[in-house]
């Protein structure tokens, strides 16, 4: 188990590109190509998971399966916040479902009890590193919803620049290389408040 620390930083879309030239001139330089990232998230009937996120409970965990640049090879993941910090468990799930399967899926959790899908969530990321840090930048974001009786989808005005470092980090070593103030960007807590969703059950 590596626990991290992980600051975010909402943008617009001008902030998008003039802090990636900065960052650049920096020394940051890219990782991995750009892709298409899409996550199913899984909550309660009741939404605990993201009423937990929104209190800030401690400990707490997103749900999510996901998949990247169109192609079904799925992966489920548990995002676990705790006061030690955050940490990330992946499992693979079989590359033969469908988008259709996937929504009839649930899982069983030990503490929250049956979790079903909630809705997608996609967006492109880009992955850059940046001496001991990797920072990603988010843009066109976009929330689906999964329940039949909410049609449409959202397209999130802003972007989010995410910086992940070892836990032992010290924020005076970010903020050397990063002034802007951290914020909370929830895209699942967002995407659920954009849509309306967590009023409808």
């Amino acid at each position: 188990m590596s626990f991290r620390k992980e600051n975010k930083y909402r943008i617009s879309n001008s902030e998008f590109f003039q802090l990636q030239t900065q960052l650049s001139d920096l020394g940051m330089y890219e990782i991995h190509p750009r892709r298409l990232v899409a996550s199913c998230y899984f909550d309660t009937h009741n939404f605990t998971l993201f009423h937990e996120s929104e209190e800030g409970t401690l400990p707490r965990k997103k749900v999510r399966v996901r998949w990247y640049d169109g192609t079904m090879n799925l992966q489920k993941e548990q995002k676990i916040s705790s006061i030690e910090g955050r940490f990330k468990t992946i499992e693979n799930i079989s590359s033969t479902q469908t988008e259709k399967d996937l929504l009839k899926m649930r899982y069983f959790d030990q503490i929250y009890g049956w979790l079903t899908p909630k809705i997608i969530i996609s967006y492109y990321r880009q992955y850059f590193s940046l001496n001991a840090l990797r920072i990603t930048f988010d843009q066109k974001i976009s929330y689906q919803p999964v329940h039949p009786i909410i049609s449409g989808t959202v397209q999130d005005q802003e972007c989010v620049m995410e910086v992940k470092a070892p836990i032992s980090t010290d924020d005076g070593y970010i903020e050397k290389y990063i002034s802007l103030p951290t914020s909370r960007f929830s895209k699942y807590g967002r995407g659920l408040q954009f849509l309306g969703l967590h009023d409808k059950y």
